[in-house]
């Protein structure tokens, strides 16, 4: 084992959170080592936020060509070469994961090749391409999560598949199933569904995306089995059986269907093998992740937690805030983390957008609430586009008009939630929003419109009945 190398602040993963943390540190004038085990940018670039975005991406396209004649454009014959689409994806990763080293070295932040381990508090030893002991005064652990495997039938990542191995698909598969209703699982759903694999989803739960509510759940059963894409919920799978040829999935209720192919997704665990967590006095929750307190930091002083790990959101861009606020704490200043307006995302086709509180959400912490809807149908920009399909709504508190929560379903909302965002994080009201101009033909004027709705003021939609 090599000399001991000594840092202010070590950090344990390089993912959206890690290496945010790291500059963030060097930028505060400490000495940082970033340890990652194996590419740099975590899950999130590697396999997830990025890979999947980038193969949507040239869904969305093909989906564009597709409606090619409805613009008064003819095309010729279309074909699908997935293994290019693969291409892509992979040369893209790459490119971003260059870009982020050389962001790296630029912050003069020492990167550390291989697995970290506690030997104390302040102590680590790290195996891999790099073998060396650290000490640094403050740790910031940004190890992140993997897939959930289910014992009942584990992924082989032949046929039977994770997020992961699916990435990693050069054809399009004629028929997939895939295991669970949540994000991931429609995500990949609208993908392949596009591309032309026949899809069914089994669920568990009563409904698809439970998480995000019942009136997108309800909206997106709809919109995602006029694509044709089969939901079958209220089901359990018992089996999943590699046949060599295709799989077999046998349900709960003893019924059995083929695919080609299965996709595992039914959520991921947050991961801490190999740390050696006791050694610096960290426990576990009951769920297995590491809790902290508002300064992201653990119950052992000095040591801080960041992104998956803690189990709070498993976002990205919430772990890269997490990230600068463990950093500036672990620098010796003072930060908070807040998670009152978090946008998510669910990048299927339409794209699901949220921030803030849903009407249930705020109606059980006690608000009288006032809600606007603006259907797409009723813009200009949506009908010249011909991107009808989905709504806008804001919820606001009808005392004081503040808003409290919004969400978009369609074209770009992922773009579109950004300025709820910053309207719920700094308590701006209906008001606020009636107040700003927006730009004219846009999508985003729609927000201006749900805000007069739920002012009772409407402009371009039609008064309630029974309105003077």
């Amino acid at each position: 084992m090599a000399d001991k190398k000594i840092f202010d602040v070590a950090v344990v993963g390089s993912g959206p959170g890690g290496y945010v943390a790291a500059i963030k540190i060097a930028q505060l004038g400490k000495t940082v080592a970033l340890i990652e085990k194996e590419k740099l940018g975590g899950t999130c670039l590697n396999v997830g936020c990025i890979p999947t975005k980038t193969l949507l991406a040239g869904a969305a396209v093909l989906h564009q060509v597709k409606r090619a004649a409805d613009f008064g454009i003819t095309t010729g014959p279309i074909a699908v070469q997935y293994d290019k689409m693969k291409a892509r994806k992979d040369q893209i990763v790459a490119k971003i994961r260059s870009g982020l080293e050389g962001l790296l070295k630029s912050n003069k932040i020492t990167v550390i090749r291989g697995s970290a381990q506690f030997e104390s508090p302040r102590d680590l030893k790290v195996i891999g391409l790099d073998n060396v002991f650290i000490h640094a005064e403050k740790i910031i652990l940004a190890t992140g999560s993997v897939p959930l495997d289910i014992a009942a039938f584990p992924c082989d990542h032949e046929r039977i598949l994770n997020s992961t191995s699916m990435l990693e698909l050069t054809h399009v598969p004629k028929s997939l199933a895939i295991v669970g209703g949540g994000y991931i699982g429609c995500e990949f759903a609208s993908l392949f569904a596009e591309l032309g694999c026949k899809v069914t989803v089994l669920e568990a739960l009563p409904t698809i995306l439970a998480a995000q509510g019942t009136n997108i759940a309800q909206f997106m059963t709809k919109a995602l089995t006029n694509r044709g894409i089969e939901l079958r919920t209220n089901v359990k799978v018992q089996a999943i059986a590699n046949q060599k040829s295709h799989v077999t999935v046998t349900l709960a209720s003893g019924e059995s269907l083929d695919a080609e192919l299965a996709l595992v997704a039914v959520g991921r665990k947050v991961y801490t093998e190999g740390l050696h967590l006791e050694k610096a006095g960290i426990p576990l929750t009951d769920k297995q992740w590491i809790a902290t307190n508002e300064r992201m930091e653990t119950e052992v002083s000095g040591i801080y937690a960041i992104g998956d790990v803690t189990g709070q959101w498993m976002l990205a861009h919430v772990a890269s805030h997490q990230g600068i606020v463990a950093a500036q704490n672990a620098c010796g200043h003072e930060a908070s983390m807040h998670y009152e307006a978090i946008p998510a995302v669910v990048f299927t086709s339409p794209e699901i957008a949220m921030v803030g509180l849903s009407a249930e959400q705020a109606q059980q912490k006690g608000y009288s609430i006032a809600q606007g809807m603006l259907p797409f149908q009723a813009l200009g920009k949506a009908q010249a586009t011909a991107e009808t399909e989905g709504f806008v709504q804001v919820i606001s508190d009808k005392k004081t008009g503040q808003v409290l929560g919004a969400t978009a379903i369609g074209h770009e909302a992922s773009n579109l939630i950004a300025e709820m965002a910053l309207a719920i994080q700094n308590e701006l009201t209906l008001e606020s929003i009636l107040e700003t101009i927006h730009a004219h033909p846009t999508v985003a004027e729609a927000w201006h419109e749900a805000a007069a709705i739920a002012n009772e003021t409407p402009i371009n939609f039609p008064p309630k009945r029974g309105a003077s």
